[in-house]
């Protein structure tokens, strides 16, 4: 048998070692990609990156430029395609809008900031009461410092605990009807009402102070995401189903509810989440509603099938940014938070309702929800302390029940 020339017989090791380390080194990538670990994934490309045009350059020297050729193409595709995916990610990042905070982390009456990395961040879902009005955004009412009292409110409004160990979240929502002291951005009490009535009279600032004094807690952070958002990030993830436990009516959106698994996306996905007409324990059932329907969002954005998918988690990240408003929070800050939640299993995501006595009646605000003060402090202490988990275990039902529970 005729032995091969000598250029293949040189040529036949680097053939082989390309061959199977770049199918196999790319599979790798693309599994850590697929498993949430981006750092991972984009380090090992790099490293192909570097080692296909270390081979090329040897190749070269030893005068076989074809083959160094073909190596260095490679690279530079491998290469291109990583950075291609990253500028895609981070351009994203930058559609989201942010207005300047109007007071320092260490204004006098406002609460300290804890001893640790941990961050509250109050999240606020703002709607329009006018939607067929022609208006300016949040972003716009708040360019000149001022707030048009009326023009938007909050029926969604919740704490985010993210623990210095960034392995878990966790979403504590107010009700809407909580009865306290409301304060505009200044810090300057308003007497007693709704806790929603902080949004529409003095906006998401007023909103924020009014969350401090309530809770005593720091809020390092505020985010706003409007209805269209929430209706187009339904779809970017192509929808969550949800279980309805029986037959119900809401008369205010005429939507019936049968028994059963559900679909959730777009409109119907809004209706879901807004009812409170038809449900037994009203405003209680839809704040379980809203923790229920994210609950399901939050696994499915987390979900390998979302996180993994090059297609999929940039739209997802930009149906969220590009409706949301944040204050001035650095976006390298937002970035490292959201890439480091990326790998965060959608079970460790856990949802609390602010601890109250229920319901009574106020000669002018009507039907309100008391807050349960004693109950409310041990929560706000153990997030202080970075300890929600812990209060957790101690305090299982406040914890959202299952899904298959929720009304």
């Amino acid at each position: 048998m005729p032995s091969l020339p000598s250029f293949l017989r040189d040529l036949r090791r680097p053939v082989l070692v390309v061959m199977v380390v770049a199918p196999v080194g790319l599979l790798a990538v693309w599994f850590l990609n697929r498993d949430a670990y981006l750092g991972l994934a984009v380090g090992l490309a790099l490293v192909l990156v570097i080692a296909g045009l270390v081979l090329a350059v040897l190749q070269w020297r030893h005068g076989y430029r074809r083959f160094a050729a073909i190596v260095t193409a490679l690279s530079v595709l491998v290469a291109g395609s990583v950075s291609a995916y990253l500028w895609t990610l981070n351009d994203a990042l930058g559609d989201i809008t942010q207005i300047a905070t109007p007071f320092e982390n260490d204004d006098e009456g406002r609460p300290e900031k804890p001893p640790n990395t941990s961050l509250n961040i109050l999240l606020m879902g703002a709607d329009d009461p006018e939607q067929l009005v022609d208006k300016p955004t949040v972003a716009e009412l708040l360019e000149d410092g001022a707030w048009n009292p009326g023009a938007y409110r909050s029926d969604t409004l919740m704490v985010v605990h993210v623990p210095a160990d960034r392995k878990a979240a966790y979403l504590v929502s107010i009700p809407r009807d909580s009865f306290v002291p409301i304060y505009d951005q200044d810090g300057e009490e308003h007497g007693e009402a709704k806790i929603n009535e902080a949004f529409s009279q003095y906006g998401p600032f007023g909103t924020w102070r009014t969350v401090e004094e309530l809770s005593g807690l720091h809020i390092d952070h505020m985010a706003i995401i409007d209805f269209n958002g929430f209706r187009e990030l339904t779809s970017a993830i192509g929808g969550v189903d949800v279980y309805i436990p029986e037959d119900v009516y809401d008369s205010k959106q005429d939507q019936e509810w049968k028994q059963g698994e559900v679909h959730l996306e777009g409109v119907l996905a809004l209706k879901y989440v807004r009812m409170r007409y038809g449900l037994t324990q009203g405003d209680f059932d839809r704040v379980d509603r809203q923790q229920n329907f994210l609950r399901a969002v939050m696994k499915k954005m987390l979900s390998k099938e979302t996180v993994g998918s090059v297609t999929r988690f940039p739209a997802t990240l930009r149906a969220i940014t590009g409706h949301l408003t944040t204050d001035d929070w650095p976006k390298n800050e937002i970035r490292r938070l959201a890439f480091g939640l990326r790998g965060l299993d959608g079970d460790k995501v856990r949802f609390v309702t602010l601890p109250n006595s229920g319901t009574a009646t106020d000669p002018a605000a009507g039907s309100i929800v008391v807050v349960d003060e004693r109950r409310a402090k041990v929560l706000f202490d153990a997030m202080e302390s970075d300890r929600v988990g812990a209060y957790l275990r101690r305090n299982p039902d406040d914890e959202l029940p299952d899904e298959d529970e929720v009304s």
